[in-house]
């Protein structure tokens, strides 16, 4: 079966937003409104993959490399890219898709694709074809991170350090958690403070970008924040934030995309106490989450690990997902490596 290619423009916004809802593994990152927040930076060179009856098989989120043109990454602006899978897209087909992928864009003049997967936990149902067809075409591993996830379902227990710094805090009773989007802008200069003191960078993205997607995507993008009550400060400043954490909710996982606690925060182990209290709060917000995934800690393509750092998220039983990156050469120009047997 011979796969047609289509090239994304703004006119395929909407069948693209349907295909990401019904793809196998997925992601609001790949909703149009999120993608191209940030379109000025990234050229686009995406996908639209149907069959020759014209039913759509799957979706390929991708741009131009802005330190080399010749590349293509899946995808430049998100954490992760690679293929959306559809049901109807069986492991047969994807070999045919990614071989008219690869003849795709070494016909448009680009020597290699750097492809990022997505981990399993945000797999709605089995959708590992790409990682087949990524060995059998050459692919190499160049880059994998470790991240720290807890199964929401059947979590591990807390570490004995987590255990009684949380009962630290409980004993603080003027203690709180808020959500709501509207303490974006204070939490995101304690954020600010806390990056440029401790590791001396500014958040990835800026206030304005943090509210314009809020705006956009209120049921994903959740702000918690843990408050000090007006009892334990001033009148003039009951909303006073020690810590907090803005989640981006997919169907299949809570991931903590920001966490920062100030001294206050840090005195009281305000974030442990927010952290034991997120899979409750998860369960009644977001019911169909399975993971709770606290992020990477790992630096220089996964070749540093940061101890004290996976330390502090195992303590909450979390445990490693790997986030991979492949380079992928756009060299295959014949048929010779597509050895199977199909049944049409």
């Amino acid at each position: 079966m011979q796969c047609n290619l289509v090239k994304y423009d703004k006119a395929w916004k909407e069948a693209w937003n349907e295909a990401v809802e019904q793809a196998r593994q997925s992601s609001f990152l790949f909703l149009r409104d999120f993608m191209d927040y940030h379109k000025e930076r990234f050229a686009d060179r995406s996908l639209l993959i149907f069959d020759t009856h014209g039913q759509l098989l799957a979706l390929l989120p991708a741009c131009i490399d802005p330190h080399c043109p010749r590349r293509i990454l899946s995808h430049g602006g998100l954490t992760y890219g690679g293929l959306l899978l559809l049901p109807r897209a069986t492991t047969v087909l994807v070999g045919e898709i990614m071989q008219s992928i690869i003849s795709h864009y070494a016909a448009e003049g680009f020597t290699e694709m750097i492809y990022k997967p997505l981990p399993y936990i945000y797999h709605q149902y089995p959708a590992e074809e790409d990682l087949y067809w990524l060995f059998r075409f050459g692919a190499r591993l160049t880059g994998r991170t470790v991240s720290s996830a807890i199964s929401l379902p059947h979590p591990y227990p807390l570490s004995t350090l987590r255990q009684r710094k949380v009962r630290k805090a409980s004993r603080t009773e003027a203690l709180r958690i808020d959500d709501s989007t509207t303490h974006l802008p204070e939490f995101w200069q304690m954020l600010q403070a806390v990056l440029q003191e401790r590791h001396h960078v500014n958040p990835v993205h800026s206030l304005s970008e943090l509210r314009l997607l809020a705006d956009r995507f209120p049921r994903h993008i959740r702000l918690l924040t843990v408050h000090l009550s007006a009892d334990e400060h001033p009148a003039d400043a009951p909303n006073h934030i020690v810590a907090g954490s803005l989640l981006f909710i997919t169907s299949t996982v809570a991931h903590v995309q920001y966490i920062a606690a100030n001294d206050e925060g840090c005195r009281l182990s305000a974030l442990d106490w927010l952290f034991s209290q997120l899979p409750t709060w998860l369960s009644h917000h977001a019911p169909e989450a399975k993971y709770l995934d606290f992020g990477i800690s790992t630096e220089q393509g996964g070749n540093y690990l940061n101890e004290g750092l996976i330390f502090q998220k195992e303590g909450f039983g979390a445990r490693a997902v790997c986030y991979d990156l492949y380079t992928l050469p756009l060299t295959f120009s014949g048929s010779s490596h597509l050895q199977v047997s199909a049944q049409s």
